[in-house]
C-alpha cells in the first residue's frame, strides 16, 4: 500500500527516481524553492500520498523509500515565490513531472490549470492561478532499464565516420502505412525484418530518427486537430515517447536498437535541448518552469521575459551548472542505458551559447569534448539557431560533424540550370574545406544532404516551384519560400512522360552528387521510394498520409539507383576520404589529387570559373597527397557533372595497363541498362569513369 511508504533521507546522487533493487531513490533540483513535495499515485490514477523531502544537499533535494517497486506513478509539487519580475514561477498548485523521469504515462490534456496564472486575466502572467494541474498531467514512472543485450547488438558498430551513409527518418512516419509490419508506426515497427531488410538492401549504416524523447502536441495545434508530428517541442530528456511504445514499456526501445544493431545499422537521436516544450511567459509549466524557472532558462534583463533564441518561446540556459548537468546526463544515459550510436544536435549554436554569444570553446562543447563517454559517439550539430550571430557553419569543434545546408542549397541550385553555380558546387563536391579544413577537422566533417525532414522531399523539389502548405491552417504563410525548386513543366503531379523523365532523372543527378561528394551522405527517409507530400514544405504537424511514407506508389527503378549509387561510393574509397583534397601532388606519383577539367581534358583556369553560363564540371579524383602509405591506393575516378547540352569530352591521359571505363551514368532510365563506353556525355546528366586495367584485346 502507498500509504505504508516511509522516507528515510537517501542520497543527492542520482538526479531522478532510482530502483537500486530494494528501493528507490529520489532526487531533484532547485536553487530557489523552499519546499518540495513527492506526490505518489496509486493505480487508478489518484493521488495518495505527499511526502516533503527534508534533505537538501546544496541544491539537490533527496529522499529513499524502501520496498518501493518500479511502475510506482509519481510528481512533484513545487514551493516558492511566485514573482515572474524576479524570474520566479512556482506554484504547488501544479503537478510537475520529474526533469529526470524515464517514463511519462502520456501526455498533458490541454486545460487553462496547466499554467501558473490565470488566462485571460488582466494581469496575464503576473497573476496566479490555485486550480490543480494534476488530472491534465502524466505522472513520472519509475522504472528498471535492465535489458538483456545480446552478443550482436553490442552498442555500436564503430563504424567510421567515411563509411559511414546517414538515413533521417521518422519513427512513426517510415512505417505507419505499411500493412505488412506489426507495431506499425512504433519503435518494434521501425526494427521490424521488413524494415531492417530494406535498410540493409539500401545501404544506409545509421538511421538518424528525429525526436523520440517524450514531446508535446502544442495546444494551437490541437485546437485546428493537429499534432505536433516532428515532435521538436521535448518536455522528458529521458523518457522515450509514449505514442511509440505498443506496452508502454521502455524496453521496447532498447529492443529496436538491439535489432538495428544486429543489423549493422547505428541509431543516432535527433535531440532537442535548445528550449523545452513549456514556451515564453505565457506558457504553460510542466516541469522546469515549476521547479526552477530562474535557473534553467535564459531570462532578459527584465527578468518575467525568457531569451528566445530559438524561435520556441524560451532558451535552455547552459551558463547554469545544473542545467549543463541536465543536458549531460540525459546524453549519457542514453547512450550508456539505452545503446545509442550517437546524436544529432538541434539549433546547437544555442547550445554553444554562453553569456549569449556563441562561443565554440564553451561550456557546453567543453563539456561534451572531455566526457569519457560521450566524445567517442557521433555527434553532428545544426549549426545555426535563430538568435545574434546564430548561423556558424563550420565552427564547432571536433569531434562535431555539421548538417551542410550551402551542399543543399548549392546541389538544387545546379542542377534546376542556375548561372554561376559551377564554381560553388565544385567546393562542396570536394568536402567545402573552405569551411571545415582547420584544427585538424577530417574531410567528413561536412553532412552532405539535399533533402531533410525540413522543406520539400526530393520528389517535390522537382515536382513544386511553389510550397502548399495548407492543410498546416496557416494560410500557406508557413514554411520557406526559398526552396530552390523546380517542377520541370508541371505544377505537382503530372501522368506528361517528358515531365515524369526530367524529374526522375533530375532526381538521379542529385542523389548521384550527394555520393559522389566528399563528405558524410544523409537521405531523407522516403526519398529513395519517390516519396512526395504534396508540395507541403513544413509537415511538422501532419501526422497523416502527407507526413508518413508512401510505400504503395514506390518507384522501383528509382531505389534500384539509389542502392546502386550507395554501393557505388561504399565500394570507392577515394569517395570517401579522412583528409581533404586540394589539387596538391602525391609524393608516389606526382598526380595532383584534384584536377579539375574542361570538356576538351584540359585544365580548368581561374578565368574558366567566372563564366556565368558554365555548366560542366569534370574532376578527377585520387587519395589525397597527405594520406599515409597504408590507406594509399592508386585508384582514381573521373566524375562529370553535366547541365548544359550534349557533349563529347577528352579523356585524361592514362598510365600504361589502364584505362578509363564508364562505370555509373545518370543518363539511362533503366538501372540495369548496359553503360556506354563511348565519351559523350548526355545533357542533364552525371557520368563517372574509373582506371581499371586495359583488356588484352586492346592492349598495344
Amino acid at each position: 500500500m502507498i500509504s505504508s511508504f516511509q522516507l528515510t533521507a537517501g542520497s543527492p546522487y542520482p538526479l531522478g527516481a532510482t530502483f537500486d533493487g530494494e528501493g528507490v531513490n529520489f532526487a531533484v533540483f532547485s536553487q530557489h524553492a523552499i519546499r518540495v513535495t513527492l506526490c505518489l499515485f496509486d493505480e487508478a490514477g489518484h493521488e495518495a500520498l505527499l511526502l516533503d523531502l527534508t534533505e537538501r544537499d546544496g541544491h539537490v533535494w533527496h529522499g529513499y523509500i524502501s520496498g518501493m517497486r518500479p511502475g510506482q506513478q509519481y510528481g512533484y509539487r513545487v514551493h516558492g515565490p511566485y514573482a515572474p519580475e524576479d524570474g520566479h514561477r512556482f506554484n504547488p498548485h501544479k503537478l510537475l513531472i520529474d526533469p529526470y523521469a524515464k517514463k511519462l504515462t502520456g501526455h498533458p490534456v490541454w486545460n487553462d490549470a496547466l499554467y501558473g496564472y490565470t488566462v485571460g486575466h488582466a494581469d496575464a502572467d503576473l497573476s496566479y492561478d490555485r486550480r490543480d494541474s494534476a488530472p491534465y498531467m502524466p505522472r513520472s514512472v519509475v522504472v528498471d532499464p535492465t535489458f538483456s543485450w545480446g552478443p550482436n547488438s553490442l552498442r555500436s558498430r564503430n563504424r567510421t565516420w567515411s563509411e559511414t551513409v546517414l538515413y533521417e527518418a521518422h519513427v512513426k512516419g517510415l512505417t505507419a502505412q505499411r500493412a505488412d509490419i506489426p507495431h506499425a508506426g512504433r519503435f518494434l515497427g521501425l526494427s521490424s525484418d521488413p524494415m531492417l531488410e530494406h535498410l540493409t538492401s539500401l545501404g544506409v549504416t545509421a538511421i538518424e530518427l528525429l525526436p523520440v524523447q517524450a514531446f508535446v502536441d502544442d495546444r494551437f495545434l490541437v485546437e485546428k486537430g493537429l499534432r505536433n508530428y516532428w515532435g521538436y517541442m521535448t518536455y522528458g530528456f529521458f523518457a522515450p515517447e509514449p505514442r511509440y511504445m505498443s506496452a508502454g514499456q521502455i524496453a521496447e526501445f532498447q529492443q529496436m536498437v538491439a535489432r538495428l544493431h544486429s543489423a549493422g545499422i547505428e541509431v543516432i537521436l535527433d535531440v532537442v535541448y535548445n528550449h523545452t516544450a513549456e514556451g515564453n511567459h505565457l506558457g504553460p509549466t510542466f516541469s522546469f518552469r515549476g521547479f526552477d524557472n530562474a535557473a534553467y532558462y535564459r531570462l532578459t534583463d527584465n527578468r518575467r521575459y525568457f531569451v528566445d533564441d530559438t524561435g520556441c518561446g524560451n532558451t535552455i540556459n547552459m551558463d547554469h551548472p545544473f542545467a549543463l548537468r541536465l543536458v549531460m546526463d540525459s546524453l549519457r544515459y542514453w547512450v550508456e542505458v539505452m545503446h545509442v550510436d550517437g546524436f544529432r544536435f538541434d539549433l546547437a549554436s544555442t547550445l554553444a551559447r554562453t553569456g549569449g554569444v556563441f562561443d565554440r570553446d564553451g561550456p557546453f562543447c567543453r563539456a561534451i569534448r572531455q566526457d569519457p563517454v560521450l566524445n567517442k559517439v557521433k555527434l553532428i550539430a545544426e549549426p545555426w539557431d535563430v538568435g545574434p550571430d546564430g548561423y556558424q557553419l563550420g565552427a564547432y569543434p571536433a569531434p562535431f560533424r555539421e548538417w551542410n545546408d550551402r551542399f543543399r542549397d548549392q546541389t538544387r541550385a545546379f542542377w534546376r540550370g542556375d548561372a554561376g553555380l559551377a564554381r560553388k558546387l565544385s567546393r562542396r563536391i570536394s568536402g567545402s574545406a573552405v569551411h571545415f579544413d582547420h584544427d585538424g577537422r577530417p574531410a567528413s566533417s561536412s553532412i552532405n544532404f539535399v533533402t531533410a525532414h525540413d522543406g520539400f522531399t526530393l520528389m517535390d523539389v522537382v515536382s513544386y516551384a511553389q510550397k502548399s502548405n495548407g492543410h498546416n491552417g496557416e494560410g500557406n504563410q508557413d514554411g520557406h519560400d526559398h526552396n530552390i525548386s523546380d517542377n520541370c513543366g508541371a505544377e505537382g503531379p503530372s501522368d506528361d512522360p517528358a515531365v515524369i523523365a526530367a524529374r526522375a532523372r533530375r532526381r538521379r543527378n542529385m542523389i548521384a552528387t550527394l555520393m559522389l561528394s566528399q563528405g558524410t551522405p544523409m537521405l531523407l527517409a522516403g526519398d529513395e521510394l519517390g516519396n512526395s507530400q504534396q508540395g507541403n514544405n513544413n509537415a511538422y504537424c501532419q501526422d497523416n498520409t502527407i507526413g508518413w511514407v508512401d510505400w504503395d506508389s514506390a518507384d522501383a527503378n528509382f531505389l534500384e539507383f539509389c542502392r546502386r549509387a550507395v554501393r557505388f561510393r561504399k565500394q570507392n574509397q577515394v569517395l570517401r576520404q579522412k583528409r581533404f583534397l586540394h589539387a596538391q601532388p602525391r609524393p608516389e606519383d606526382g598526380k595532383p589529387d584534384l584536377f579539375w577539367r574542361k570538356p576538351d581534358g584540359q585544365e580548368m583556369r581561374p578565368k574558366d570559373w567566372t563564366h556565368a553560363e558554365l555548366r560542366f564540371l569534370g574532376v578527377e579524383m585520387r587519395m589525397a597527397h597527405s594520406t599515409p602509405a597504408y590507406e594509399q591506393h592508386c585508384d582514381a575516378i573521373y566524375a562529370i557533372f553535366n547541365t548544359g547540352e550534349d557533349v563529347t569530352i577528352t579523356l585524361p591521359d592514362a598510365p600504361d595497363g589502364q584505362c578509363w571505363q564508364r562505370v555509373f551514368d545518370t543518363a539511362p532510365d533503366d538501372p540495369d541498362q548496359t553503360l556506354r563506353g563511348d565519351t559523350v556525355i548526355e545533357s542533364q546528366s552525371v557520368a563517372v569513369f574509373k582506371l581499371t586495367p586495359t583488356p588484352p584485346s586492346e592492349a598495344i
